[in-house]
């Protein structure tokens, strides 16, 4: 077998012999454990993509990924056997076809006219519209519209954020059970992601115990210094697992504001709840 740096050295055209063992051991820098660790990869490919324009050489994501140049294209090509990804005349790698289908059911998943929904919000209230939902013990952005205004909120549509932290994650906690909520925030921790975070447990439950009361969740500057975000559960009942908001700056996130967004979040998480729950 090859010295390491001779196989780093390899035609990154060609696939190089690789240990069936490597994918079963851990990535010491993400600290991804056992078979699952080339799924993350494979993700992590397809979301460098993503994220950079589009369509990327193979040295480029290879370097965006910190991975040896034969594993990514060893990955790549699965990738393209599969129809996730495709290579393109001038070698370079794109999205394959293969994800439009995908990402159009998991979009008719949050709702009809989700986009309409947002933009009433946004037109009523001038600021940035959010729908997230529960994902794993995280909430998980999934549509967004901007604020017209230059300085405005704006978030990636698929970011994964914290629930003790966010306005739409404590919507999303106050569904639970106090013990279920505890356990959805055990799994990640109580990162102080400011000075105005929660960072105890007695804390987030005196807050849960309020957002339930009063009907609506606020981020008061509890996930980015500066921001302050008002949010609500979709649809009745404790079977909710998405959470619609509005945020912008708190110069202009006025309690005036926050309460002529109440009923209107209300209003638009009515009209996205499905039974598909």
């Amino acid at each position: 077998m090859p010295a390491p740096e001779a196989r780093a050295q390899q035609d990154p055209q060609q696939d190089p012999q690789q240990d069936p063992q490597q994918d079963a051991q851990q990535d010491p820098q993400s600290g991804k454990q056992g078979g699952v660790q080339s799924v993350h990869r494979a993700l992590d490919l397809l979301e460098v993509v993503a994220g950079r324009g589009g369509h990327l050489t193979i040295g480029e994501i290879a370097a965006a990924t910190d991975l040896p140049v034969p594993t990514t294209h060893r990955l790549l090509r699965t990738l393209v056997d599969r129809g996730y990804m495709r290579q393109m005349p001038n070698r370079r790698y794109a999205l394959g076809f293969r994800l439009v289908p995908l990402g159009a059911t998991a979009g008719s998943t949050v709702g009809v006219d989700t986009e309409g929904v947002l933009s009433g919000l946004v037109d009523a209230l001038g600021e940035t519209a959010n729908l997230a939902v529960l994902s794993g013990s995280r909430a998980q952005y999934v549509a967004q519209v901007p604020s017209r205004h230059t300085m405005r909120m704006f978030t990636e549509v698929g970011r994964q954020v914290d629930l003790h932290s966010t306005g739409v994650g404590k919507a999303l906690l106050a569904q639970l059970d106090d013990d279920r909520a505890l356990e959805h925030v055990r799994r990640v921790g109580l990162a102080p992601q400011t000075e105005h975070t929660l960072t105890t447990e007695a804390d987030l439950l005196a807050d849960l115990a309020l957002v339930r009361e009063r009907g609506y969740a606020l981020d008061e500057q509890e996930q980015e210094a500066g921001v302050r975000c008002v949010a609500v559960a979709v649809g009745p009942g404790p079977t909710s697992w998405m959470a619609v908001s509005v945020s912008g700056p708190l110069t202009r996130m006025t309690d005036d504001l926050v309460a002529r967004a109440v009923p209107l979040l209300h209003a638009a998480g009515r009209r996205l709840h499905s039974p598909a729950t």
